[in-house]
């Protein structure tokens, strides 16, 4: 069944007059095993979360680098975890694989490659925003112009080619990397609630 309530598409030009959007919940970067499974404790206590990874860009054909970062959100919280330094600890790995934590993201055949370089974990009850928003009569596939057409606000992608193995990541950093993963949290609730 379709719902014909959306637009199917939103413009470049359309985009950019949409004013920011922008993350206002708390921000927990994790640098440890221990951190990660203090995070995992409270993430694990919600049926929802929202999901993102981040990969240092490669300029050199034929290399890609292992993914370093993985942002995972509740409405008002995203937790940061520096893959690059804890890999995936098995706190993590019994959330990515839990059934009863459904986990929200977008163009996840990505993701998983990408996690499979660091996990044999098999990720499950994970939903992806793009299967999801055509039962809506949207034809977007990007985050950016699905949250658009959703909510008249635009996310800026002018972090996404930044370096996610720095030292320390930058405020615009960890801020758009939450925006991610709580605007497909967003995005669920939004379409599910809205039936």
């Amino acid at each position: 069944m379709i719902h014909e309530e959306y637009a199917t598409n939103i413009t470049k030009e359309e985009l950019a007059e949409l004013p920011l959007e922008e993350f206002e919940g708390r921000i927990f970067v994790v640098l440890t095993e221990k951190e990660a499974d203090k995070a995992v404790d409270y993430l694990m206590k919600f049926k929802t979360l929202g999901f993102d990874t981040e990969t240092r860009p490669n300029f050199k054909k034929g290399q890609r680098n292992k993914v370093a970062l993985m942002q995972i959100s509740t409405d008002d919280t995203c937790f940061l975890f520096r893959l690059n330094r804890i890999g995936i600890p098995d706190s993590l790995e019994r959330l990515l694989s839990s059934e009863e934590v459904k986990k929200i993201g977008l163009s996840l055949r990505d993701d998983f490659g990408a996690l499979r370089k660091r996990s044999e974990m098999e990720p499950t009850n994970f939903v992806d925003l793009q299967k999801v928003v055509g039962n809506y009569g949207i034809d977007a596939a990007s985050l950016q112009k699905i949250y658009a057409i959703l909510f008249k606000k635009k996310i800026s992608k002018g972090q996404r080619l930044t370096n996610w193995e720095a030292d320390v990541l930058t405020d615009a950093q960890q801020k758009y990397a939450a925006l991610d993963a709580w605007a497909c949290l967003r995005i669920y609730n939004h379409l599910n609630n809205h039936e």
